[in-house]
């Protein structure tokens, strides 16, 4: 009986490394440009959060208070603000919302009592917060956030008082 040997060549060496390290590569790739992709749907959602969070509230807010003149614009303490009228228990409440400092503020107060801005709740961080009235019932706000990204939205009351 006769034995052969076999010999090794160096391709039988290299060729499983070199696969090896088209794998390697080929992974770190994928694990790169997949980091690349959610770093940036991250922040395209974080600057999508402030502008698009604040006027969704500010649409929400003003679609339940949705009562015959209950909606409008107007100051208190210096600041211009959405105000909102609520009654409860046979006694009226107004709801400011402004910003101060920066930041967009809510203040929830009884009729008759002082209006302090500093007592205000923070809602979001913001560079800028715009109130207009297009009409008697129809509002337009525009925000910005502290990355400088511009945000508007334009919101009707659609109760209005009885002619």
């Amino acid at each position: 009986m006769r034995f052969r040997t076999r010999k090794n060549h160096m391709i039988d060496f290299l060729f499983p490394v070199a696969l090896f390290f088209v794998f390697a590569v080929s992974a770190l790739t994928v694990i790169l440009l997949a980091t690349n992709i959610y770093r940036s749907a991250t922040e395209h959602s974080s600057l999508n959060y402030t502008a698009g969070t604040s006027l969704s509230y500010i649409s929400e807010k003003i679609h339940q208070s949705d009562e015959n003149g209950s909606v409008s614009l107007g100051t208190f303490d210096g600041l211009d603000a959405l105000i909102l009228e609520q009654e409860y228990d046979g006694a009226s409440y107004f709801t400011y919302i402004y910003t101060d400092e920066h930041e967009l503020k809510e203040l929830f107060v009884k009729e008759g009592v002082q209006a302090d801005a500093s007592r205000g709740r923070p809602i979001l961080q913001v560079k800028s917060f715009e109130m207009e009235a297009v009409s008697d019932h129809t509002f337009r706000f525009t925000c910005t956030d502290d990355a400088g990204q511009n945000a508007a939205s334009v919101v009707t009351a659609r109760s209005t008082e009885a002619q």
